[in-house]
Order: C-alpha cells, then structure tokens, then sequence
C-alpha cells in the first residue's frame, strides 16, 4: 500500500507512476475526490465539536447560575447529533478511501525500466550456452509421454484441465529438485527453512497485494473465508505481520517449499500443453525482510541466490529487467529469470525477483525498530521463487534429453536420485 501522505501531498508523482505502468489515474482521481469530501466533513466536524464545547460550558455556567438551561440543552443535543451522523460519514469515506488505497499499485523505483509491455523488458544478463543437439529435439509433454512420466489424460480424470500426474522417474526427479533447492538455499544461502500452511484467510492475501485486485486469481474455499496460496510469499510475508522485529534480526531469509494453487483467470489458451502454466504446482519462495537502506543490495543478493540453481544444474538461461509497464503490482523493481527450453525453442520464466519495499509491510504492519530511534519503521520485504519446480524439471527434461529419447540428469541432482545418471527408456504411448 502506498504512503498515505504521499498520496495525499504529491498526487503528481503518484499521477506519473501510474502512466508509466500504463495504468489508468481513474482510481487515484477517485481517491483524491473522497479525501477531499472527507477533509471537508472534517473540517465541519471540528467545527461542530468546538461549539459543543463552548455550548456545554454555557449550560454548566447556567446551572450554577440557576438559570433555565432548557434551551441551551436543546441545542446541545442537536449538535451532538449532527456531530454524530457526521462521524457516520467520515468513517464510511475513509473506510471507502483505504480501499481506494489497497488497489493503487506500488511506485516503480527509478532504476526500473520504462516501457510499455514485455516487449521492452531489456535483457541485461545471460549465462550458459544453448544446448547444441545433432537430433531434432522433442518438448518435455512429448518425452514425458514417451517415457511414462507424465500424464496428463488422467489428471484430467480426477481434476480437470491444467493438472498433471507424475508417475516414477518423473515424481522422482520432481522431488529431487525440490530437496535439491531447499538444501542449497539454507546450507549455502542461510536461509531458514520453513513450511507454512496453504490455506490463508483474505487478511494474508490483502497484506501482500493479492486482495482486492486479483480475487479472480486465486481459489476460494466455500468454508469460511480461506483461500488456497498462489505462492508462499503470502503466508511466509504475513508470517511477521503486526510485528516489530529488532534491527539486530534483520535481515531474515526463508525459503518454503509449498505447493501453490493459481486459477489462471484470463489465461486460458495460454501454455495450455504440458507443466508450464498448472493450477497446483510446486516451488520453493525465497522471502527477505530487510532494512531499507539495504533493500536494493538485497535484491541483487536475492536474484543471485535463484540464479545459483540454474547455475548449479547448469541450465542455460537469462535475466530481464521488468519495465514499468510489465512489472508486477506490488513490485518496485523485478527482474526476471528465463530459463531456456528447446522443444519451445524460446525463454520462460522461470523465477521472479522482486523489492516491493514497504508496499507490503504497510498493509501488514510489519515494522522494525531502528537502533537510537524512537519510533519503529517500516521493513522491506523482497521475494522471488527459487525455483518453480515444474519449470525447472521441464527445462532439465529439454535441455538434457537425448538422442535415444531418455534424459540425463544434471550432476548435482544425482545424489537426490540414488545416483541414477540417466531416467527413461522411451516406452511408447
């Protein structure tokens, strides 16, 4: 959530934000319009209370007096009562002005890019080379048929649409990219491992952004007001939601491995062939907390740690800075790592990077309190996925398959998997 006096003090700044996320200023006009009508019942609110005042002071000094106060009583009872419808409308405008507020989208920083659209998302890293083969290379739906992987037709059975079962090697290989992940992360990267659950209520989701502007998005329960988690940065983040958490603490690092749930509204025709685009999958998040002034060091170490997986399986891939017009509504600055699969012969996310600043911490409350100062602040919190575990096992089946049809598995998975160099033998549909 942006700074309400920001808003309020520099509605210019926030007017160019958003033109350069092409977004409309529609509901930031909205928002000055009812502040402006809630300043002004305000104003006539203080007003009212100060003449009651003076009023209950006059019916006091009458009494004494012995006086009639009748009339005076009258009047005070008619301006309590303006008083009190007034109060009324003052908190239904700043209840329908924090609304406004929660889907106004975060303030790009300035190093983020401008641009329109993806389009203009400008590469700015690549590691590794792309796979040569001497054969013409499948996609990993077709080698995950082929060798009994994966199937699709009777997840559809049980589920539907856009759901996957993993038989044998495939779960396998699923599970030791995931343990894979979580051991590199904590071992090497110092995070602290943690599993929260998957259901979360609609204070979580609002706390880091998904709610109200993306409900369409998520799966609701019919049971109470819960929702199943499109990512783990929702519960991991609210995990310290209206906390203030000591200086010396900061900055704490989690990596969760959860299943996550995404409806794909508006999606559908999209990367509907195979694992790519799933409504249950599996990923591993990484979630910082970090001082302010450390959060854009932060972010670079963040992206790096997501960064060392491809690395580790030596996953040919690139970076892209997201620019103001693809970069997510929480985010300040993103980047965005594109793993390379050949049997799409193109690059796909694979993992999101991203500062939000204090976008999220002041939705959730989740302060620090900074050494010799009185008054806590805000955090910073950062997250990315490191990594989305389908999409990794579908760049290691592209990027790693053979000639044969089966798939090598990448040196540092070996270990997770017993050793076994090679999974699959084509077996036919």
């Amino acid at each position: 959530m942006l700074d309400l006096k920001l808003v309020q003090k520099d509605p210019d700044r926030v007017r160019a934000a958003l033109a350069a996320r092409q977004a409309s200023p529609k509901e930031l006009e909205r928002f000055l319009a009812v502040d402006e009508e809630r300043r002004a019942i305000q104003r006539k609110t203080d007003e009212l209370k100060s003449q009651r005042n003076a009023a209950s002071q006059k019916v006091a000094q009458a009494k004494r007096s012995g006086e009639d106060a009748a009339e005076l009583i009258a009047q005070l009872s008619q301006t309590s009562a303006k008083i009190k419808g007034l109060d009324e409308e003052l908190k239904r405008l700043e209840e329908e002005s924090h609304e406004i507020l929660l889907g106004l989208p975060n303030i790009p920083h300035e190093s983020t890019p401008v641009g329109a659209s993806e389009e203009d998302n400008p590469v700015i890293d690549v590691w590794g080379e792309k796979p040569v083969f001497d054969f013409e290379v499948k996609d990993h739906h077709d080698l995950g048929i082929a060798l009994g992987g994966l199937d699709f037709e009777r997840a559809a059975k049980i589920a539907g649409a856009r759901f996957a079962v993993t038989w044998g090697w495939a779960s396998r290989l699923e599970r030791a990219l995931l343990n894979f992940m979580v051991d590199l992360h904590t071992s090497r990267h110092g995070y602290t491992e943690v599993t929260p659950p998957v259901i979360v209520n609609a204070n979580a989701l609002r706390g880091t952004g998904q709610l109200p502007k993306f409900e369409d998005d998520l799966f609701k329960l019919n049971h109470k007001d819960y929702y199943l988690i499109p990512t783990a940065e929702v519960p991991v983040t609210n995990l310290h939601a209206g906390e203030v958490l000591d200086e010396a603490d900061l900055p704490r690092a989690y990596a969760s491995p959860t299943q996550c749930y995404r409806s794909e509204a508006g999606s559908y025709g999209k990367d509907t062939r195979g694992l790519i685009r799933q409504h249950q999958f599996s990923k591993v998040e990484l979630v910082r907390f970090v001082k302010p002034e450390d959060s854009y060091n932060e972010l670079e170490k963040l992206r790096s740690h997501a960064e060392a997986v491809l690395q580790e399986l030596n996953l040919h891939y690139r970076v892209v800075a997201l620019c103001t017009g693809d970069i997510g509504f929480a985010s300040a600055r993103t980047y965005d790592l594109e793993v390379w699969l050949p049997g799409q012969d193109a690059y796909r996310e694979i993992s999101s990077c991203s500062n939000v600043e204090d976008f999220q911490a002041r939705r959730a409350d989740i302060r620090y309190k900074p050494a010799g100062q009185k008054k806590s602040a805000y955090v910073h919190t950062l997250n990315g996925s490191g990594l989305a575990v389908g999409r990794t096992m579908v760049a290691v089946m592209e990027q790693y398959q053979q000639a044969d049809g089966s798939i090598r598995v990448p040196e540092a998975l070996q270990p997770y998997m017993g050793g076994i160099e090679v999974v699959g033998q084509p077996t036919g549909t």
